[in-house]
């Protein structure tokens, strides 16, 4: 793949101001591939979200932001940590399910929100949850 087809942007999650800054970012990677307003705010909620998560869960970790133009053109953004992981998966994408007495939008949230949703998790290891919105043609 050649450098034009994706341009990546790694950002820290530590802390709240690092999850305002994801936001801002995606906003502004969303923008700049020309997605409606409402695609931008299913993004930014998603990816708010998972910040979130991987700040609250996961002992904090990083934000990559690939912008894809390769034929399709989309955000992917992929939150990695090395907290506990989750245990139950499945459990974790049901509805309503939450941990932390958040909103309970967690990760089916996250999921309806995204084009693609992927989770991957090793108990001990950390979590790696990827998700991808594509701007429709």
């Amino acid at each position: 793949m050649s450098h034009n087809d994706v341009e990546a942007l790694v950002m820290q999650i530590r802390s709240d101001e690092d999850v305002v800054r994801l936001r801002q970012a995606v906003r502004e990677q969303m923008i700049a591939i020309g997605f409606s307003l409402i695609d931008q705010t299913k993004m930014i909620t998603a990816a708010s979200e998972l910040a979130r998560n991987t700040l609250r869960y996961g002992g904090g970790g990083e934000a990559h932001l690939i912008k894809c133009s390769n034929g399709k053109r989309g955000l992917h953004v992929a939150f990695i940590d090395h907290g506990p992981g989750i245990p139950d998966i499945e459990q974790a994408l049901k509805d309503g399910y939450t941990t932390g007495g958040g909103m309970g939008l967690g990760l089916s949230g996250a999921k309806r929100l995204a084009d693609e949703f992927d989770i991957a998790s090793e108990p001990g290891q950390g979590t790696t949850v990827k998700i991808t919105k594509w701007k429709p043609f």
